[in-house]
């Protein structure tokens, strides 16, 4: 029976150097290995380790999770994890072949992202300032408030992936400059420009976050503190938070999530004829393929036009 500590010292090696090498978030390795336990286990109860698996053996645990009722999204997420092991394994001579070089993964069409109108946008907006200026309330109600549409209107004006908004430090709130400079993806510095809305948000927020201030929040670096391992705002608490204010501006919360106002950025700007590579700035994309996605919704919203309005179109 080989043992288990060869397979995690395999993945370890793997994930050790995504994080030195290709600077990989926390968040990208532990993803990373979820999926690669999961595959090393399968591996453990078929008496094989990553170095002795062969090609059979990957079918054998795609099968496995098609038999588990795994969407193929997720299925192929989880072959592409295996695959790089394998030829990390392979090119460090860590094996003498590479099983995963002729997997073909399952086949999946195309998913567009979530996107809510602009309207739709406004509402979420809306709801999350009422009450800021309300004096007869608590001030803790007030700084809930604040807090929500100053997320909203960050993540709005600037398309942030949700780990870095709720990992901004408190700066962004302090600055001047009408743009953040961002840490994002594999350590790459990017400007981000804010609105007149974010900027304003930002202040009042930090206006009530300094008069209900306790000693945690005053001494805190982040401009979300929190009680949590990280000292700030969990991408947890903020998605929950966003579905409630979706239930009070009457939208269904499960079309509302951080990424889909992430989505709503992105897809607003390029619909009033923003630029397709300034957006992949914005967004920090490194393959502006990944940017394109968006122009797919576009060409849906326009062809549903057509068919709807044109004179001629189906009746």
């Amino acid at each position: 029976m080989p043992k288990p500590g060869s397979a995690l010292v395999a993945v370890d090696l793997y994930l050790n150097m995504l994080a030195a090498e290709r600077g990989a978030s926390r968040n990208t390795l532990d993803a990373y290995r979820r999926d690669l336990t999961d595959y090393t286990a399968f591996l453990l109860s078929q008496n094989k380790t990553p170095d002795s698996a062969t090609s059979d053996s990957i079918r054998a645990f795609m099968v496995e999770l098609d038999e588990r009722g795994l969407k193929a999204t997720s299925a192929a997420r989880k072959l592409s994890a295996v695959r790089q092991l394998h030829r990390f394994l392979y090119s460090e001579g860590h094996c003498r072949t590479d099983p995963a070089a002729a997997i073909e993964g399952p086949r999946r069409g195309q998913s567009l992202p979530k996107v809510l109108s602009i309207a739709e946008v406004d509402r979420l907006l809306t709801e999350a300032h009422a009450g800021i200026n309300d004096e007869t309330l608590p001030l803790a109600k007030r700084l809930m408030r604040a807090r929500m549409a100053c997320l909203m209107e960050v993540l709005y004006a600037t398309g942030l992936r949700v780990s870095e908004l709720i990992a901004l430090p408190i700066t962004a709130a302090r600055t001047r400059e009408r743009f953040l400079i961002v840490r994002g993806k594999g350590d790459k510095e990017r400007l981000v420009p804010l609105t007149d809305a974010a900027r304003e948000a930002a202040r009042t927020f930090l206006m009530l976050r300094e008069a209900a201030a306790n000693n945690r929040e005053s001494h805190s670096q982040w401009l979300f503190p929190a009680d949590s391992a990280s000292g700030h705002l969990t991408r947890q608490a903020f998605a929950r938070d966003l579905k409630d204010l979706a239930i009070q501006a009457g939208l269904s919360p499960e079309r509302v999530s951080p990424h889909v106002l992430r989505h709503a950025f992105a897809s607003h700007l390029l619909h009033n004829g923003a630029d397709l590579r300034v957006v992949q700035e914005l967004l920090g994309h490194a393959d502006i393929a990944t940017t394109q996605i968006y122009t797919h919704i576009l060409d849906e919203r326009m062809k549903a036009m057509v068919r709807d309005l044109h004179p001629l179109g189906d009746s």
